[in-house]
Parts: structure tokens; C-alpha cells; sequence
């Protein structure tokens, strides 16, 4: 076949990849005139997030599996909103990441935060390894950690805030389930700003899986690395800072050195927000129970314990998630707006 056919070729399947011969293409292709792709990936960064780092400020990626499957609507699209609010208060432009018939977004419209919000988990949810699936069918996907991580770095995003990472899975010596937000962080240059990992994970495995990874895992004004919930976990944190600006010299520096990989700033849940530790334990180990007797496996796990917890502590437990995700997203922003000028 001649270079031109070859040419021809990959033209054509471009395009279906982009979705240019989707029935939907009209509508993607609107989209392009406020906003921009980054580069060849086929990534749309809107124009506000485009500006921003074209202009040097501050950004910050979330994402979003928090909305579609983290809680009840119309608590998730308040708390998407309030969200971007704190992020905007603290100096930096949110740019909340999703794919949306096929097509990755890095920052949403209002009206596309409302479409997740209200399709909750009948959406998608994407890891990395649902990337070539949902573009290739143009699906709606809402991201998880890892594909928010690798999206984020591909439009060139440096901090990433979230409520908590995943991690192995208790019994995980024996499963091997373990998140491939882990992994990720072992190779994708985005910090993450979280409260730490989920209390319904090993965490102790999960530490030492990130050490085997290269991650530099860091407690923010803590000794202690924070549990999601609640502000201890037994886990004494491998390092430590108190300032914006220590955590953003520390990305910086990894960025000096091309490291390549991520890191995690474990930021402890307002101690007036904190859920008490036991009782939310006590419900964690319930919830698992229940898990293993109905047989929920994968990346059903989380939401259905996040759920029976839920309803095990009255509520308390989602007014936690709120409450520590908006204190992350504060100082996420912080940190970003630190990290200019220091790279």
C-alpha cells in the first residue's frame, strides 16, 4: 500500500476516533469554538483552563467519579459547584475532567456538570484502561483517579485534588486487587491532593505499594497520614509539610529532576468535620462484611461500602466526604497558586 493510501487511512480512523463521523459531531464540534485540543491526544481543554495555562496561573484538575458515584443527587452537583467555588476563592482556575461522547474534557461547562450530576451512576466509570473503550465508542465516562491523573498531565495540569486515593484492598495479599491509582502515581507526574486513602483499604499495604512505586508520600500539618474519614490511621506518614509552599517546592523539585512519577499529599479531614473514628470503623467493617457475603467485587466495592456507611452512620459520613473534599480543594488551590513561578 502507498504512503498516501497509509496517509488516507490514518486520516479516516482519526477522525472516527475524534468522532467526526459520529451522528453526535455537530454537537463535539461546537464545543471547539471556545475551547482548544491539547495537542494530538484529542483532548478538549475548555477555553478558560486553555487561557489559564497559556497565561501561567494556577489550575487545578478534579475529577469526576466523585459526582456520578460518590454521592446522591442533587448533593453531587452542590458539591461540584462548591467545590470549583473554593478553588476559584484560593486563587486557581478548577478544570474538572470527564469524557463525554467520547471525547475527553478537561474543564466542564455548568450544564455538563449538571448532565453527570443527574446520570450518576448509570455513567461510566474510567480508569486508564477504559480510555480507548469509551473514546473508541463515544461514551460518557466520569474519571477516577488514574485517568484524571493521566488527562490532567497530558494538558499539562500539575496538582489534582480529590477526596481520597484508592489502594489495596483489604485481603489484598491474596486478591491482588489493588488500585491502579497506585500505579498511576507511579508514573504520571501529577500531585494529588486528597485526605488520604479510603479507610475501607489496607492502608498500611497501600504505603508500602507507593514506596515500592517511587511515590514521595507526604501528611500536610500532620505526622500521621490521614484516613478519608477520620485524621488517623495507625500510619505514620513518611514525610511531612505545614506550608503551600513546602508542598509546592517539593513538586517543583520532582519536576526538576524528572522523576516522572506522582506524589500524594495526604491533607487530614477538619478535626470539626471528623466522623468519629469508631463508629465509622465499626460501619467499615459491617459494610465489608456485606460486600463479601453478596459477592461485590472490583470497582463496585467502594461505592457500595461508601453507600452502607453512609446510611450505617445516619448521613454523618457523607457530610465528612463534603466537608474534607472542599478543605482539600482549599488547599489544593494554595498549593498550585505556590507552584508558579517555581517551575
Amino acid at each position: 500500500m502507498s504512503q498516501m493510501a497509509w496517509g488516507q487511512r490514518l486520516a479516516v480512523l482519526a477522525g472516527h476516533l475524534a468522532g467526526s463521523s459520529d451522528q453526535d459531531a455537530p454537537a463535539l464540534q461546537c464545543q471547539h469554538v471556545s475551547s482548544s485540543l491539547a495537542g494530538s491526544s484529542g483532548i478538549l481543554v475548555s477555553a478558560e483552563v486553555a487561557a489559564a495555562l497559556a497565561a501561567g496561573r494556577p489550575v487545578v484538575a478534579l475529577e469526576s467519579t466523585i459526582i456520578s458515584h460518590g454521592m446522591p443527587f442533587p448533593q453531587n452537583l452542590d458539591t461540584a459547584r462548591q467545590v470549583e467555588a473554593v478553588v476559584r476563592a484560593h486563587g486557581a482556575v478548577p478544570a474538572t475532567i470527564a469524557v463525554l461522547r467520547g471525547v475527553p474534557h478537561v474543564g466542564l461547562t455548568a450544564a455538563q456538570l449538571e448532565r453527570l450530576a443527574r446520570a450518576g451512576s448509570a455513567v461510566r466509570k474510567v480508569s486508564r484502561r477504559d480510555l480507548p473503550l469509551v473514546m473508541a465508542l463515544h461514551l460518557d465516562g466520569a474519571t477516577t483517579v488514574s485517568a484524571t491523573m493521566l488527562l490532567a498531565a497530558r494538558a499539562g495540569i500539575a496538582v489534582f485534588v480529590t477526596g481520597g486515593i484508592g489502594g489495596v484492598h483489604r485481603g489484598g495479599e491474596r486478591s491482588l486487587d489493588i488500585s491502579a491509582d497506585l500505579t498511576e502515581l507511579g508514573r504520571t507526574p501529577v500531585a494529588v491532593v486528597c485526605a488520604g486513602a479510603k479507610s475501607v483499604l489496607d492502608i498500611p499495604r497501600t504505603l508500602e505499594f507507593l514506596e515500592t512505586q517511587g511515590v514521595c508520600v507526604a501528611a500536610y500539618g500532620a505526622d500521621e497520614f490521614p484516613a478519608f474519614f477520620t485524621r488517623r490511621s495507625g500510619c505514620k506518614a513518611p514525610c511531612r509539610v505545614d506550608t503551600p509552599q513546602q508542598a509546592a517546592a517539593m513538586i517543583a523539585a520532582a519536576k526538576r529532576l524528572a522523576l516522572g512519577g506522582g506524589m500524594v499529599l495526604g491533607v487530614p479531614i477538619p478535626e470539626r468535620h471528623m466522623a468519629t473514628g469508631a463508629t465509622v470503623e465499626r460501619a467499615t467493617e459491617q459494610a465489608l462484611q456485606e460486600a463479601e457475603e453478596q459477592g461485590i467485587q472490583g470497582n463496585e466495592v467502594t461505592p457500595f461500602l461508601l453507600h452502607r456507611i453512609k446510611e450505617r452512620t445516619g448521613g454523618t459520613s457523607l457530610e465528612a466526604n463534603i466537608a474534607l473534599v472542599k478543605n482539600n480543594a482549599a488547599v489544593g488551590a494554595q498549593i498550585a497558586a505556590a507552584l508558579v513561578g517555581m517551575v
